[in-house]
């Protein structure tokens, strides 16, 4: 008896499909609907109750094209269900207020805006513990209370730091808890987080997964259980992706195999040109063999990332000047995006935490990171020399 054989990311992402649709076209129609009606008062009672399908009202997560996006999210990384959302902060706080009610611990480095999160998550009175990845080992100490979540990145904003999955599952679900993982750094094609045993994945998916720089939004991927535990959270607090970003960021799934696979390439070139410069004090990037987190990365990851972060000597002047000197690297936020990046952590991410806060997570003032794009890797060398060159000539 013959299996279906196993088909590849590429494959999985573009033949895609929920909808027929009846004028042929390969994929699903953009509907702007926010409303659909019903012939009868009974059939839009069993749709609001589940016992049938079919749309009812767009805030819900209730629209085709919305449907179709989240069945190709679920995809990528092998999961049951996906939500999609209006932005990646959106899904995170979906996540920390539907499955962090008995207490979060978060791990490792963190993205600021999930710090500053974090916070607002204490006022409201939820018990929240952050530990450094220096700290890992108290984790087993800090799950005192059955039903936590344990939230971490890896790779880690803007370190680049990387945890072990597979270890902090062991000893999450050890302790009766969920373990989430932010993946926007690596992206579902350098790593599936839930096939190592985390419960939640979650991301900005703004950056890779949209890859153009031109929408908002955010995904959150599990098991239908706990998927329909966050989905009253988006639905009541109106974090519903739009239907037209949804067909965007649908699009742009579909070249997202290989616009990573280049990123990856890109990365390692430019990290492997800057290590070695006389000015950089120290370039983190996971693929880089003397990189501390090298041997575990490889491990559990199938290519490195197009994010890489570089020391720069000197100090907070220095580190500007050379950003501001750069000629194709664009002086922003965020990153994913086809185009190559540059920001000051200090200044920009991780501007709302204390000196102190960045320096016990080695966020030095002279640290730049880097949004490696597709662009020709040899361009974006020369640029980073020449704007070296004019700081430190």
């Amino acid at each position: 008896m013959s299996t279906k054989p196993t088909q590849g990311d590429a494959t999985r992402i573009i033949h895609n499909r929920r909808h027929a649709d009846a004028e042929g076209s390969p994929y699903a129609p953009l509907y702007t609907t926010t409303t659909y009606r019903f012939e009868k008062t009974a059939d839009l009672l069993n749709v609001i109750s589940g016992k049938d399908d079919g749309n009812l009202y767009t805030r819900w997560g209730s629209n085709p094209t919305i449907q179709e996006l989240e069945q190709g999210l679920a995809q990528l990384e092998q999961a049951e269900a996906a939500l999609a959302f209006g932005s990646g902060m959106a899904a995170i706080s979906a996540a920390l207020l539907a499955l962090g009610r008995n207490g979060i611990v978060c791990v490792g480095d963190l993205y600021g805006g999930t710090q500053e999160l974090l916070k607002q998550c204490q006022l409201l009175g939820f018990p929240v513990t952050l530990l450094l990845k220096e700290q890992q080992t108290e984790l087993a100490q800090a799950l005192h209370t059955p039903g936590m979540l344990v939230y971490c990145e890896t790779p880690a904003n803007p370190t680049l730091s990387i945890l072990d999955i597979s270890e902090l599952a062991n000893v999450v679900h050890a302790h009766g808890a969920l373990l989430a993982v932010d993946n926007t750094f690596a992206s579902p094609i350098n790593q599936q987080p839930l096939t190592l045993g985390a419960d939640v994945v979650l991301h900005s998916a703004s950056k890779y997964l949209g890859g153009h720089s031109d929408i908002t939004a955010g995904a959150l991927m599990a098991s239908l259980e706990l998927v329909r535990k966050v989905a009253p959270w988006r639905k009541n607090f109106g974090q519903i992706i739009a239907p037209e970003v949804a067909a965007l960021l649908a699009r742009s799934l579909r070249t997202l195999p290989l616009r990573i696979r280049q990123h990856n390439d890109n990365a390692l070139a430019v990290a492997q040109a800057m290590q070695n410069h006389p000015n950089i004090r120290r370039v983190l990037y996971p693929g880089l063999p003397d990189f501390p987190g090298h041997a575990l990365a490889a491990q559990q990851m199938q290519g490195f990332g197009g994010m890489l972060s570089m020391e720069v000597d000197g100090g907070f002047e220095q580190a500007a000047a050379v950003a501001d000197n750069l000629q194709l690297f664009l002086l922003a936020t965020s990153l994913g995006g086809v185009e190559s990046l540059v920001s000051q952590p200090c200044a920009t991410s991780h501007y709302a935490l204390s000196a102190e806060e960045r320096r016990q997570r080695g966020i030095s003032d002279g640290l730049l990171r880097l949004s490696v794009g597709l662009e020709n890797a040899e361009d974006l060398i020369h640029d980073l020399q020449q704007a070296l060159a004019r700081v430190f000539s």
